[in-house]
């Protein structure tokens, strides 16, 4: 029998890829809040095959990531607060400062985010104990450490920054929810002791993930985005 062909007059979907893409970027979020139950492996290294297509310089692909299952999860959780007490060990430098437009962005988001789980203005002792939910990843079954090769410097760091990008937009397409965490950077010398990262990796920054608590008040806020008019500028002559 003769292999099937395609009718020439069959229709053709009427698909916009940028539909999709516009859709999984509304819908996506940082997630603070998660349920215990873990992710399917096979979702989660499906989750890492997408996000393996990111584009790098010369083509690189410096990141390597480290994902916690199970036990190990708490384990990391449980050195991450223990360390809390001491000065915080980044291999990138922190900004020097937010400043202007992007300190009030900063506060916007921090703000909406301790008006939705209930700490006033003000309360430091509240707010600190927000802040250590970055140490408990929120929750989440899983955290996956982002790092990259010294020897690629800011360069190496910026594919990374691309590499989570597009970690969460295949995590979002799949149903898992993600937050992706500077913070966790700060312990990088935690990661690199309980992780046995190499000498030569930088951490670049984390990405706890899992399935969305949606009854957690501090899912129930969204950031907003700057137009086009205090972001793009043509030169045309």
């Amino acid at each position: 029998m003769p292999p099937a062909t395609v009718s020439q007059t069959s229709p053709v979907p009427d698909t916009d890829p940028s539909r999709t893409l516009q859709a999984l970027l509304d819908q996506r979020y940082s997630c603070r809040g998660f349920q215990p139950q873990e992710v399917p492996r096979t979702t989660i290294e499906r989750i890492l095959q997408l996000a393996q297509r990111t584009a790098s310089w010369c083509n690189a692909q410096p990141w390597q990531v480290v994902v916690t299952r199970g036990a190990a999860t708490e384990r990391l959780r449980n050195a991450l607060l223990a360390a809390q007490t001491q000065p915080p060990q980044p291999d990138f430098p922190w900004p020097r400062e937010y400043h202007g437009v992007y300190q009030a962005r900063r506060r916007e988001c921090g703000l909406a985010l301790y008006d939705a789980v209930g700490v006033a203005k003000g309360d430091r002792e509240a707010s600190a104990r927000q802040a250590l939910e970055n140490f408990r990843f929120f929750g989440a079954p899983h955290v996956a450490i982002v790092t990259s090769d010294e020897a690629l410097g800011v360069y190496g760091a910026v594919d990374c920054g691309a590499f989570v990008s597009n970690f969460m937009l295949a995590a979002t397409s799949l149903g898992v929810a993600t937050v992706p965490q500077a913070a966790l950077a700060s312990r990088a010398d935690v990661l690199r002791a309980q992780l046995g990262l190499a000498a030569d990796r930088r951490v670049v920054c984390g990405i706890s993930f899992g399935f969305a608590d949606d009854t957690h008040p501090a899912n129930g806020f969204r950031t907003t985005r700057a137009g086009l008019d205090e972001v793009l500028t043509w030169v045309e002559s």
